[in-house]
């Protein structure tokens, strides 16, 4: 009788075990339809075309391929596709950096004179790796130069002689300052660690880390090597696709120069939980936050470190990410140390919505809401434009661009204009720009790319009047300023801060909440208004008028508004042509 008790015993512990593994497996797998219906829908607006590999806890719940690797051979996209990364190179370049550092053969606080002692020494005595490594440096963005991609992106150079394009150009800041995205920083690095090492880049990446993680699908991508299951980078070319502009890869080279996989990044994710690359103590310094960045996030080592949204929710999670953009290819990486989560996003149709994708799969590994994408008015309404042209495609815009089938974002129209201007037809570009600008009126982003558009038709002095409407919008857009300065304009009154009294300002002291849990906190120094929002560091903010300020780390602007007492009830944030007014609670 205790035996067979003990036999039936035993009985509902496998019988139980059996439930909680098929409840495992079914839980699982509705994830894994989630995300696929997920990017079915986005392949099928055309958003999405590449690769894509989901982790939770540690483990792969989902890897497929959408879309074709190469259209020209029917070649589909699949989970070890090699698909070029762009910058998502810079952790692994970093990565190189600090494994010298921990090796003892590279000092952090050392400055760049230190190891490449020809570079020019006013600027390279007192930028050091870490500037490079945080983007802090100042040394101008090459890939920002006016003309540069056009001029410069198809010739081979030597890393040696591609640093003489900018190293003798003035710092648009003092190091150290403040962020700002630099990928000469990273090419940089690049050199030094070849300088240090006797050894190429391409060589110390395999060496270092590829052959340890046996991630065999990745490499430094040489235009000339045969590659087995190279994707093909695509533009979008006004409704088709075309072939993107050839870029050699000595450009891009410690900035962006990689390929991978979804499979091989996956390999990568996984060791970055272990010391096989560095020790604790510099795992810990690779990924500990360094300087403020972007509107949510700070910048460690080659990584974005921050707090994610997850889905609709209000719930957010720490994340570790990066983006990449290289011509026809842009990627996303992001990991979730507390739950091991992560998401690789590889497209190579170039544009493709990555953070939107990255946020709604987040959504499904926890369980939360996400939302579904939208039928595009941008692509609405290109299709009008090919078949009737322009005047027909603005009329359908302004029947559509209210209706809850489609999706209005200002980007959309902003990335068809421009494919319009590529593909040669001007003036529909040019009307494009001009309806951007009058449904986006505050965006600095907008009458920027008007101006653009503007001086490829041959209408200067238009331009002129927008790019300068851009630079008052925006006093730190830089490439409009550049362009100013190009085109024989002062600049001097646009870029001169407004004094507002102490008063006033404190008039502005106290918290705004702009969402459930993220309260934004202005002070005052004196006569400098400062804004911390929560977990983020405090930024300086700067008057274009009494009640409207901008910050010049990022692309944001904030208006206090009044009540009907006369007393600041509310701010409005204006950030990538999206405005939330968050009211104040103390």
């Amino acid at each position: 009788m205790k035996s067979q008790s003990k036999f039936l015993s035993l009985k509902k512990v496998f019988l139980a075990l059996a439930v909680l593994l098929v409840c495992h497996v079914t839980f699982a797998q509705t994830k894994a339809d989630k995300i696929d219906q997920l990017i079915s829908k986005y392949v099928e607006y055309g958003k999405f075309n590449g690769s894509v590999l989901v982790a939770n806890k540690g483990e792969v719940i989902f890897k497929k391929g959408y879309g074709m690797a190469n259209m020209e051979w029917d070649m589909p996209n699949a989970p070890n596709t090699k698909h070029r990364l762009g910058s998502i190179t810079k952790q692994f370049t970093a990565m190189l950096i600090l494994q010298l550092a921990q090796d003892g053969k590279l000092d952090l606080q050392a400055s760049i004179t230190t190891y490449l002692p020809d570079y020019p020494k006013e600027t390279g005595n007192i930028i050091t790796i870490h500037h490079l490594l945080t983007h802090t440096s100042g040394i101008p963005n090459y890939t920002s130069f006016p003309g540069f991609m056009e001029d410069e992106s198809r010739n081979p150079y030597t890393p040696e002689a591609f640093i003489e394009k900018f190293q003798d150009k003035n710092l648009d800041f003092k190091p150290g300052e403040r962020f700002s995205y630099s990928n000469s920083g990273y090419f940089l690095l690049g050199v030094i660690a070849e300088k240090l090492t006797g050894k190429s880049y391409e060589v110390l990446l395999s060496g270092n880390i590829f052959k340890p993680l046996d991630m065999h699908a990745t490499g430094f991508d040489n235009h000339s090597d045969i590659l087995k299951n190279r994707a093909t980078g695509y533009e979008k070319n006004a409704g088709s696709y075309k072939n993107s502009k050839y870029l050699d890869m000595s450009i891009p080279y410690a900035a962006g120069s990689m390929y991978s996989t979804a499979e091989d990044l996956y390999l990568w994710d996984q060791a970055l939980y272990t010391n096989k690359l560095l020790s604790k103590k510099y795992m810990e310094l690779y990924f500990k936050p360094q300087i403020s960045a972007w509107s949510n996030s700070h910048y460690a080592y080659g990584w974005g470190v921050g707090y994610s949204k997850i889905g609709t929710s209000t719930d957010s999670i720490y994340a570790i990410q990066h983006g990449g953009g290289i011509n026809g290819f842009n990627t996303n990486i992001l990991r979730t140390p507390s739950d091991k989560s992560l998401i690789v996003l590889l497209n190579n149709t170039g544009g493709a919505p990555l953070s939107n994708i990255t946020n709604a799969i987040l959504g499904i590994i926890n369980n939360k809401t996400y939302s579904m994408p939208k039928k595009s008015v941008a692509d609405a309404m290109l299709t009008v434009i090919e078949a009737e042209g322009i005047d027909a495609g603005i009329t359908h815009y302004n029947k559509i661009k209210d209706s809850e089938l489609y999706n209005l974002e200002e980007s959309d129209l902003n990335a068809m204009g421009y494919q319009l201007m590529g593909s040669n037809n001007i003036e529909a570009s040019v009307k494009v720009f001009e309806l951007i600008v009058n449904e986006f009126p505050k965006s600095s982003n907008a009458y920027d790319s008007y101006a653009e558009a503007l001086m490829t038709s041959g209408k200067k002095d238009l331009a002129i009047t927008n790019y300068k409407k851009s630079v008052a919008l925006n006093p730190a857009n830089q490439n409009g300023i550049d362009f100013l300065k190009k085109l024989g304009e002062d600049v001097s009154d646009l870029l001169k801060d407004v004094e507002v009294p102490e008063a006033i300002l404190e008039t502005y002291i106290g918290n705004y909440q702009l969402m459930p849990g993220f309260i934004l906190a202005v002070t005052r120094e004196g006569s400098q208004l400062k804004t911390q929002a929560t977990g983020q560091p405090v930024f300086d903010v700067f008057p274009k008028s009494e009640n409207v300020f901008y910050l010049k780390v990022v692309t944001a602007q904030l208006t206090f508004n009044k009540g009907n007492s006369g007393n600041i009830e509310s701010v409005t944030l204006l950030q990538g042509g999206r405005e939330i007014t968050g009211e104040r609670i103390n």
